[in-house]
C-alpha cells in the first residue's frame, strides 16, 4: 500500500494566504494544541456575548418598566439569580459531555432526533440574532457620543463591522479572539471601575431605596393588581434575557478548549457566571440609584455613566468626558466581540446538525486554515439579511431574540434530568444532579412560556416563523439524504453478489505502461462497486491494472486530535484493499493511493498527478449519481459536491481525460435494481 501524504514544500503564496494566512497542516501533532484556547481566551471567545448583553439587556428590561422603576432592584436579583441557576446546570452537562454538549447535542443524545432537530434549530437562529444584535447595539454605543446628525451613516456601519468580522474568522478562531482581547480587557476595567463606583457611592441610600421599593410594590399591587404588576415585571424580565445566550456557549465551544476540556470549560463558566450576574445586575441597579432617565440619541449606559463621572476632574482638568467616551468605545467594540459568540459556535452547531444529514454536509468542511468556512458565510450571510430586514434597530431585534436560547435550555435541561432519572441506579449523587437541572428545566421552561406569552405579539412570531422553516427545511434534507443512503445500499446489495460469484482471475505480471484504469471512490460502497462493475462491463480486457485513489476528508467532526486522523488513514486503507481484493479477481493488478486534507478536490488533484507519472497509459473514472426525479435533481445540486464534474474539467485542462459513469437513481422508494448506469461521459 502506497500513502501519499506528503506536501509540497515550494507553494506558490496566494491572495487567499495574503487575506487569510497560509493552509495549516493537519498531520502536525502541535496544530491541536496551539488552535485551542485557554479559560480566559475562551471567556473572551463565548463569554463576551453575555457580557456584551449588558449594553442592552438592562437598558432594555428597565425600558420596560415605565412607571414602576422602583422594580429594578428585584429584576436584578432575578437577573443575577437566572445566571447562577442556569450557569450551574451547564456545568453538569459539561461532565456529562465532554467534548462539547451544546443543546442540540444534548437534546439529540438524550430525547430523540427530532427534539434535537428543534433545539439545534432554535440555536442556530439564536446565534444569528446574537451576531445582528451585537452588531446593532456595538454601533448605537458607538454613535452614543458622536453628532446626532451622523446617525444615517449607523446602518452602513453595521454592514462593515460584519464584513471585518467574516474576514477575521475566516482567518481561524484563536486569531479573531486574539486580535478582540485588547478591547475585552478595556470594557472589563471601565465598567466594572465605573459600575462598582456607582454603587459604591451610593451604599448608603441602598436600604431606603429597598423599603422605598417594597412599599412601591404594595401600592402598585393595591392599585393595578398583582396579575398586572406581574405582567409589567416578567415582560421587563423578558426584554433583558438576550443576557443569558453565552451560557449556552460555553458548553458548546468545548471542542475548542483547551486539554483537559471539561476543567478548562469549568472555569470558563465560573468566570463568565460571576461576571455576568455582578455586571447585569450592577447596571439595573446603577440605574436606580442615579435616576436615570432616557435621552434621545444616547443609551442608558451612555447616561449613567454621564451622571457618575461626567463631573470628575483631574488637577483641575476635566476628564469625565473622555472616560466616558473611552468607555462607550468599549462597549461598541466589545459588542463587536460579542458577535464573536455567534461565529464560534454558529457554524459548530451547523456542522454538528450537518454531520446528522440534518444540513447540506458540506457545512462540515474546513477551509485550509482549519476553519468551517461555510458555516462562517452561511452565519455571516443570515445576519446581513436580519440587519437589512430590521434595518440595525436595537428595539426590533431584542424582541426577536432570546426566545429561542430558552427553547434550547429548556431541551437540554430537560434531556439532563431525564438523564439523571434513567441512571438513578448507577449514579449515586443522582438526587442530587436531578435536583440541579430539574430546578433548571422548570425555571428555564417558565420563562420561555413568558416570553412566548409576552412577546408573540409584539414580534416573537417571526423568530417561531424562522424556526419553525429551518426545522421544515432540516426534515427535507435529511429525508433526501436517508433516500440517497438507501439506494447506494441497495446498489452495493445487487452487486456484491455479481462480484463474489464472478470466476477468480490471477493478474498478469504487473507492468505500470500497460493501460491503466484509475478509479476515484469515496470509501467502500455502492457507488463505487458500480463504478468497478460497469468499467470491467464496457472497457473488459482492456486494462491491466487498476489504481484506486481516495481521499478521506479531515472535516469539523475528525478535528479533535491525532487518533481520529489516524483511524480515518487506516478506515481508508481498509475500503480500498476490499477494492483491491475484488479487482485481482477480475483478473486486474491493483494498486491504491490515499490522503487526508481538508480539500478533498486539492488532494485528488496531487494524488491524480502522481498516478498519472507511474502509469502513463492512466484513464481515469469516476461514479456521479443522477437523480431521475426533477425536484431531487434539483436539490441534489445544493447538497451533493461536483468532484467528479470539478476532477474532469481540471484533467481535462492537464492533457489527461476522466470518464464519468453516471449511476441513474429512481424516485420510487429503492427496490432491487431501481438504479442503473448510463452510458459514460468521456472526457477525453
Amino acid at each position: 500500500m502506497a500513502s501519499e501524504n506528503d506536501s509540497s514544500d515550494h507553494r506558490k503564496r496566494t491572495l487567499t494566504d495574503v487575506l487569510m494566512g497560509p493552509p495549516r497542516d493537519v498531520h502536525d501533532p502541535g496544530i491541536f494544541h496551539r488552535l485551542s484556547l485557554i479559560a480566559f481566551l475562551a471567556w473572551v471567545g463565548l463569554g463576551s456575548d453575555g457580557l456584551s448583553s449588558s449594553c442592552y439587556g438592562p437598558e432594555e428590561a428597565f425600558l420596560a418598566l415605565g412607571q414602576h422603576q422602583y422594580l429594578a432592584l428585584f429584576l436584578a436579583i432575578l437577573t443575577a439569580l437566572t445566571v447562577f441557576i442556569i450557569s450551574a446546570s451547564y456545568t453538569q452537562t459539561i461532565d456529562l459531555f465532554p467534548t462539547g454538549g451544546g443543546g442540540y447535542l444534548v437534546a439529540t443524545k438524550l430525547l430523540g432526533p427530532y427534539p434535537g432537530l428543534i433545539s439545534g434549530s432554535a440555536l442556530v437562529i439564536d446565534y444569528v440574532l446574537t451576531i445582528s444584535i451585537s452588531i446593532a447595539s456595538g454601533a448605537d454605543a458607538v454613535f452614543s457620543f458622536l453628532p446626532v446628525s451622523w446617525l444615517h451613516y449607523k446602518f452602513w456601519f453595521c454592514i462593515l463591522v460584519l464584513l471585518l468580522l467574516i474576514g477575521m474568522n475566516l482567518r481561524g478562531v484563536k486569531e479573531s479572539v486574539l486580535s478582540l482581547l485588547p478591547i475585552f480587557i478595556a470594557f472589563v476595567v471601565m465598567h466594572a471601575w465605573l459600575v462598582g463606583y456607582a454603587i459604591l457611592a451610593r451604599t448608603y441610600e441602598l436600604p431606603q431605596i429597598t423599603s422605598n421599593a417594597l412599599g412601591q410594590v404594595h401600592s402598585g399591587v393595591s392599585t393595578i393588581g398583582t396579575l398586572a404588576l406581574a405582567v409589567i415585571f416578567f415582560r421587563a424580565y423578558s426584554m433583558g434575557a438576550g443576557t443569558y445566550t453565552g451560557i449556552e456557549a460555553v458548553s458548546n465551544g468545548l471542542p475548542i478548549l483547551r486539554e483537559p476540556r471539561t476543567v478548562t470549560g469549568k472555569r470558563t463558566m465560573i468566570y463568565m457566571a460571576i461576571s455576568l450576574a455582578l455586571l447585569a445586575g450592577g447596571i439595573l441597579v446603577g440605574y436606580l440609584l442615579f435616576d436615570v432617565e432616557p435621552e434621545h440619541g444616547r443609551t442608558l449606559n451612555a447616561v449613567l455613566f454621564d451622571h457618575v463621572a461626567g463631573g470628575w476632574t483631574l488637577f483641575g482638568l476635566p476628564i469625565g468626558g473622555p472616560i466616558i467616551t473611552f468607555t462607550l468605545l468599549t462597549e461598541g467594540g466589545l459588542l463587536f466581540v460579542a458577535a464573536q459568540t455567534g461565529f464560534v459556535d454558529g457554524p459548530r452547531v451547523l456542522a454538528t446538525m450537518a454531520g446528522d444529514r440534518w444540513l447540506p454536509r458540506r457545512l462540515t468542511n474546513l477551509s485550509a486554515r482549519l476553519v468551517m468556512q461555510d458555516g462562517v458565510l452561511a452565519m455571516g450571510l443570515a445576519a446581513g439579511l436580519v440587519l437589512i430586514g430590521t434595518e440595525a434597530r436595537v428595539g426590533i431585534l431584542v424582541v426577536l431574540y432570546s426566545i429561542n436560547v430558552f427553547v434550547t435550555f429548556t431541551f437540554s435541561q430537560l434531556g439532563m434530568s431525564a438523564h439523571w432519572w434513567q441512571a438513578r441506579k448507577t449514579e449515586p449523587r443522582w438526587i442530587h444532579r436531578l435536583t440541579i437541572n430539574g430546578i433548571g428545566c422548570l425555571f428555564t421552561a417558565l420563562i420561555l412560556i413568558l416570553m412566548l406569552v409576552l412577546k408573540f405579539d409584539e414580534g416573537g412570531w417571526v423568530t417561531v416563523l424562522l424556526t419553525g422553516g429551518l426545522v421544515l427545511a432540516c426534515y427535507l434534507v435529511r429525508r433526501h439524504y436517508q433516500y440517497v443512503t438507501k439506494a447506494i445500499q441497495q446498489l452495493e446489495a445487487d452487486i456484491l453478489p455479481q462480484l463474489y460469484a464472478a470466476n477468480e482471475s490471477h493478474p498478469e505480471s504487473f507492468d505500470p505502461k500497460a493501460p491503466t484504469a484509475v478509479l476515484l471512490v469515496s470509501g467502500f460502497n455502492g457507488l463505487g462497486l458500480a463504478t468497478l462493475t460497469t468499467l470491467q462491463r464496457l472497457f473488459g480486457g482492456q486494462f491491466k491494472n487498476v489504481v484506486f485513489i481516495s481521499v478521506g476528508e479531515v472535516d469539523s467532526g475528525l478535528l479533535k486530535g491525532p487518533e481520529e486522523l489516524h483511524q480515518l488513514e487506516q478506515q481508508l486503507a481498509d475500503d480500498l484493499n476490499e477494492y483491491c481484493q475484488l479487482a485481482a479477481d477480475l483478473g486486474l493488478h491493483p494498486e491504491l493511493r490515499i490522503s487526508i486534507g481538508t480539500d478533498v478536490v486539492a488532494e485528488l488533484r496531487r494524488l491524480c498527478l502522481v498516478v498519472a507519472h507511474e502509469f502513463p497509459r492512466a484513464v481515469f473514472f469516476a461514479g456521479k449519481l443522477i437523480f431521475t426525479d426533477e425536484l431531487e435533481g434539483f436539490i441534489s445540486r445544493f447538497l451533493h459536491n461536483h468532484t467528479a464534474v470539478d476532477m474532469q474539467n481540471w484533467l481535462q485542462v492537464n492533457g489527461l481525460s476522466l470518464v464519468i459513469l453516471p449511476v441513474r437513481v429512481s424516485s420510487v422508494a429503492p427496490q432491487p435494481r431501481t438504479a442503473a448506469i448510463a452510458a459514460p461521459q468521456s472526457a477525453a
